[in-house]
């Protein structure tokens, strides 16, 4: 079976995957004399960063989702489908999808990342990620169905479990969970669960190495460090988590902890489709890609984003794996296919590194920008205006930016609701079920 889209005599560029970059070198391709036909399993492009505030409470996720076929209305050489994407035959130029096959001029894989378990079976089994909506609808769930129970436990020892998180993973995504959910602790759950003791409730953040956000100054570390400690989540270092059954956390120092609640932002793998020659992959999964993100080894094969390796002098081990550089590579990218349909010389690609930032909760943040760093009110005005920036759509940036304001204001999160009860749960959180 074949996918359905209209028949071209001008070349077809398939992009897998509608993240940051592959919806930027969609955009850039609408002037070309190119039939441009997008897949994704999702119908909507999703605002990685705000995720852990749809995670505890702070967001909706249609507040940093956007519905793809909506971003090219007006874009007539543009085709989506809903779909997975099974595997591509290099040598025949064929994709395999969900909906059937389709033939390709030029494939380009903007698959993005994954995350990461590192061969833990049992970690994955019962840990959270947070690298898509559902997973942070599952975690806001189980967040609250922990409190929910915790106030009905006769148990202590159980009581006390279900009101401990483990965050694992100390990047901007691990630091700004352990914020989020000591500024829960702080304002909101007090409110709601009168009856608990939020003494109780602990906030450990486990991070491999000696520093918090890695990518950053070590002034923006220091920093992010002193404002979680003063949130009260208890920061440490040197730790790597071996083992979690549900309820203990193993750790590589022989030093356990209980945990109703473990969420793993500790690394994330590229999503590779299956059909590439395994040898072109590198350290953490990702794609091997030249200079003009061509897939090594493949002439009409690209990749941008998460899922390509570029090694560059400056950045042996690839580009980050951020925003901006699935922006800058998508757009280039589009030109250069481009001037690969003119027989004109192609451009490389020049990582331009806008600066890093990170928010630990109300007030607190950390920003570098080139050879500055701020922090505090100013840091935090500046990464909610970017972030806002950078949100698809007047509405959603309306509702975001509407969102902060009643938080700031009433000091509140007005969005804690089980929607789905989350069912990946521990043995001792399991309802018992009377006659």
């Amino acid at each position: 079976m074949k996918v359905s889209v209209p028949k071209t005599n001008q070349p077809r560029v398939i992009i897998i995957g509608g993240g940051f970059g592959g919806i930027t070198l969609a955009q850039s391709l609408k002037k070309q004399a190119v039939q441009v036909v997008m897949f994704d399993k999702n119908n909507y492009h999703t605002f990685q960063p705000l995720l852990y505030q749809v995670a505890t409470g702070g967001l909706e996720p249609d507040s940093i989702a956007f519905p793809i076929r909506q971003i090219f209305k007006k874009q007539d050489n543009f085709i989506f489908k809903m779909a997975e994407v099974e595997s591509v035959d290099p040598e025949c130029n064929i994709l395999y999808t969900s909906l059937g096959e389709i033939e390709y001029d030029y494939l380009v894989i903007a698959t993005g990342s994954r995350t990461n378990f590192f061969g833990m079976t049992q970690v994955q089994q019962h840990a959270v990620g947070m690298k898509n909506i559902p997973e942070a609808l599952d975690l806001r769930s189980l967040i609250l169905q922990s409190f929910e129970r915790a106030s009905n436990e006769q148990d202590l020892e159980i009581k006390s479990t279900l009101m401990k998180f483990v965050v694992v993973g100390g990047g901007p995504t691990g630091v700004e969970t352990a914020g989020a959910l000591a500024e829960l602790k702080k304002f909101v759950l007090p409110n709601d669960y009168p009856e608990l003791d939020m003494r109780q409730m602990e906030i450990h953040l486990i991070e491999g190495g000696d520093k918090l956000l890695g990518g950053m100054t070590e002034e923006a570390s220091q920093n992010a460090l002193k404002a979680l400690e003063k949130l009260g989540v208890n920061v440490i270092f040197h730790t790597y988590v071996t083992n979690y059954d549900g309820t203990t956390v193993e750790t590589n120092t022989n030093k356990a902890f209980d945990a109703g609640t473990v969420i793993w932002s500790a690394g994330i793998v590229g999503n590779v489709i299956e059909g590439l020659d395994k040898a072109i992959l590198k350290g953490g999964g990702r794609v091997e890609v030249n200079r003009m993100n061509k897939v090594t080894g493949y002439d009409n094969i690209f990749a941008v984003g998460d899922v390509a390796h570029m090694a560059t002098e400056a950045y042996p081990n690839g580009h980050p794996q951020v925003a901006p550089a699935a922006i800058q590579q998508g757009g280039l990218l589009g030109k250069n296919i481009g001037r690969i349909l003119k027989g004109k010389e192609l451009k490389p690609y020049i990582y331009y590194d806008k600066g890093s930032m990170a928010t630990i909760g109300r007030n607190k943040a950390v920003v570098d920008w080139k050879n500055m760093h701020f922090k505090g009110f100013i840091a935090w005005m500046m990464w909610m205006f970017i972030h806002l920036l950078f949100l698809l759509g007047f509405r959603n940036k309306l509702v975001v930016f509407v969102n902060w304001i009643w938080s700031y204001f009433t000091y509140d999160k007005g969005t804690r609701l089980i929607i789905r009860p989350f069912k990946k749960l521990a043995p001792q959180q399991k309802e018992k079920v009377t006659a």
